[in-house]
């Protein structure tokens, strides 16, 4: 009983000029299948622009107006008709017109007068086939949103973890959760200028800077294993105390690293961060740490979030000093290029400075 249910809702569409052939047709197949008839290639346009789409279309070719090849053009050359399967039903019987039905994407060639068995036979195979391939398209598409769904969430969880890790380095500084937002996009703003330099548009897709941008919050991620005492200290360090301090770096790095290690497996998301927790103190003129490492030594994810590090620093109050103004961290980058900043990095920020400024108004504190 269900699949004589099922088959009433398929719809076929039975396209002909001649009442006597609609009629036998509709006759043949209203009994197992929801029939529409169309009497010319026109009518059978407007029907489907009105939204009646049939699961199969019996098409005669030779109509008045619009021949049954001229709609089958239109068909395939529509992005919501042209799945939709057609038999040509037809008194033409040279193989030629046989041959250009099948070359317009027909699925079969039915010759009248029509046999009422063959007739069954064919539409019945063709539904079935549609059948399947409506069924394998629909798979398909479920599993593609089940793997997006999952990545998604994958992202999500990713996210979520580098920001509680992150959140949590921050609040020993006593910094906000717009701060991180602040760093990831003072460092998004600069991957996208330099990817404007061609020295730097392959490694710069899209994607890295996707990367980048979840990295930057764990840049600091090291400071969860500095004393309160160096970390919060008002006055100078000792020379004692800025070495402590300095272990930050590997602190998170080896925090990661240690992760990833726990996991069994390197996270490809967590690549950049480990390059810039560890990396992000170093200056062009290797006078930084951990390593000293100099110019392009230095990985590119480290450079970019050395200077957005360093204008955060500036602008922000600190136990040990007041906040600069915008113009006044600027000045003091741009004079850092080729010493502590990379003079593509600098030259990539000089332009962009404004951004900066709309960037802070944006996540501001308050």
């Amino acid at each position: 009983m269900s699949n004589v249910i099922e088959m009433k809702e398929r719809r076929v569409l039975v396209v002909d000029d001649t009442p006597s052939n609609l009629e036998l047709v509709s006759s043949l197949l209203r009994d197992s299948y929801n029939v529409l008839v169309a009497n010319s290639g026109t009518r059978a346009l407007e029907l489907l622009e009105r939204g009646s789409i049939p699961d199969l279309i019996l098409l005669d070719v030779m109509m008045p107006g619009m021949s049954g090849f001229d709609v089958m053009e239109q068909l395939r050359n529509h992005e919501t008709w042209r799945d939709i399967p057609v038999i040509f039903v037809t008194a033409m019987n040279e193989i030629e017109d046989e041959t250009r039905g099948l070359d317009l994407g027909a699925v079969d060639y039915i010759m009248k007068p029509i046999t009422p068995a063959v007739l069954a036979a064919r539409v019945a195979t063709q539904l079935e086939l549609k059948s399947a391939r409506d069924a394998l398209k629909y798979r398909a598409e479920f599993l593609d949103r089940e793997v997006a769904r999952r990545t998604h969430e994958v992202e999500t969880i990713q996210d979520v973890t580098v920001l509680a890790m992150a959140s949590l380095a921050e609040s020993r500084d006593h910094e906000t959760g717009n701060h991180i937002l602040r760093t990831q996009y003072y460092v998004k703003a600069l991957a996208e200028k330099l990817a404007e330099n061609p020295k730097f548009q392959t490694f710069l897709d899209d994607k890295n800077i996707r990367k980048l941008f979840k990295s930057a919050p764990l840049h600091d991620i090291g400071k969860v294993g500095i004393p309160d005492n160096i970390l919060l200290k008002a006055g100078k360090l000792t020379t004692e105390e800025f070495e402590i301090m300095k272990t930050h770096t590997t602190i998170g790095y080896e925090s990661i690293v240690r992760a990833e290690s726990a996991l069994g497996q390197s996270l490809d998301f967590l690549q950049f961060a480990k390059e810039i927790a560890l990396y992000h103190q170093e200056k062009w003129d290797g006078s930084g740490y951990p390593e000293g490492l100099s110019g392009d030594a230095i990985p590119l994810s480290a450079r970019l979030m050395a200077l957005a590090d360093v204008y955060v620093a500036l602008i922000s109050k600190r136990v040990y000093k007041p906040a600069f103004s915008h113009e006044k961290a600027v000045a003091i980058i741009l004079a850092g290029a080729g010493s502590h900043f990379d003079p593509d990095v600098v030259d990539a920020f000089e332009s962009i400075t404004e951004q900066f400024v709309e960037i802070k108004s944006r996540y501001s504190d308050d």
